[in-house]
């Protein structure tokens, strides 16, 4: 039976957990039942690697981690270094499990307000205008105008109202599931990372230079590195096809700096901080801050985004609701000041 994936805060967790416990001079079998012994996978793992069985292998026979963690976790066995490609992936997931909580927010908070604005005025037109039309008739008056033209759009939609409680109960329900359901979730970042532009081209150069960390991190030479961050992208790609095309560009001879400015996998300014911390010899150190200032400001701009939209929904709410209010009170205040 096929396995679900694990979701990226949860791998986050346990790829720290289990690079503690190497850390801490353990085995990866004994780390493995120290961390979640009743689990059966779990516990499935820990055999494997006590019977000899490399770490790696014993997490692509689970089917529940992603086959790039595995093969990141067997270039570190390779490398000596299976406790830096641990901690590199520990990393890398929190980071990823961060930013999609913020997209998610940047897409369902605008939509959860514009069906909030949506159900208000539904409701003014169609419940409490009917009420001054009968103050105003009780009165001897009508409304026109601008109040007659709602009271009329009112009337329609008060008689489309089985129509608009299914769908904004289908609206709802749309939003409970993505909340509760993770592969839905998954989905829609899908499509949002398919777009490649704006917000989401940002998003996704942050994650290529995750992915590029982690690799560098690892001990991987930055060819590697590029093809693990090709395979990390998903749906995206675009993206993945600017680092395959970087990759081949430094395996003819290109430079580094000149192939991923040209080939967009990096901004200019990263390329330059890059570049000497090549020279340096310090070019995960580097690739591991670049990654984190690119995750921030992506962060921040979702952010911004988010900021920009909701008070421009909460004002035309605030319109809306005041425009019906004036177009029934001015005529009535004028209706009331002739009888007084």
């Amino acid at each position: 039976m096929k396995r679900e994936k694990m979701s990226s805060s949860r791998l986050s967790g346990m790829c720290l957990e289990l690079a503690l416990m190497l850390n801490a001079g353990l085995g990866a079998g004994e780390g493995l039942r120290l961390m979640d012994g009743e689990s059966p996978v779990m516990e499935q793992m820990a055999g494997r690697v006590e019977d000899g069985a490399p770490l790696s292998e014993a997490m692509k026979e689970s089917g529940v981690f992603p086959d790039y963690v595995c093969a990141l976790v067997a270039c570190g066995e390779r490398t000596g270094r299976t406790e830096e490609a641990l901690r590199a992936l520990a990393d890398h997931y929190e980071n990823r499990s961060r930013m999609e909580e913020g997209i998610l927010g940047a897409l369902l908070h605008p939509v959860l307000l514009a069906l909030l604005m949506l159900a208000v005025t539904v409701i003014l037109l169609t419940r409490v205008l009917p009420v001054f039309e009968d103050v105003y008739a009780s009165l001897g008056g009508r409304l026109g105008g601008m109040a007659g033209s709602l009271l009329t759009l009112g009337r329609l939609l008060d008689r489309c109202m089985p129509l608009l409680v299914g769908l904004l109960a289908a609206a709802l329900a749309s939003l409970a599931a993505l909340l509760l359901s993770e592969r839905l979730r998954r989905r829609l970042l899908a499509w949002w990372a398919r777009r490649d532009r704006g917000l989401a081209a940002e998003t996704a150069t942050a994650r290529v230079a995750q992915a590029l960390a982690m690799g560098l991190a690892s001990g991987l030479p930055m060819e590697e590195a590029l093809d693990l961050a090709a395979g990390l992208q998903g749906d995206n790609q675009r993206a993945a096809e600017r680092c395959r095309s970087c990759r081949e560009r430094i395996a003819a001879g290109g430079s580094l700096t000149e192939s991923l400015r040209e080939t967009g996998v990096l901004p200019e300014d990263c390329c330059r901080l890059l570049a000497a911390g090549v020279r340096a010899g310090a070019a995960d150190t580097v690739m591991a801050r670049l990654a984190r200032r690119l995750a921030e400001d992506s962060e921040n701009h979702l952010a911004e985004a988010v900021a920009r939209v909701e008070p421009v929904l909460v004002l035309v709410s605030a319109l809306l609701v005041g425009l019906v209010i004036l177009s029934v009170m001015l005529p009535l205040m004028d209706i009331m000041s002739a009888l007084g």
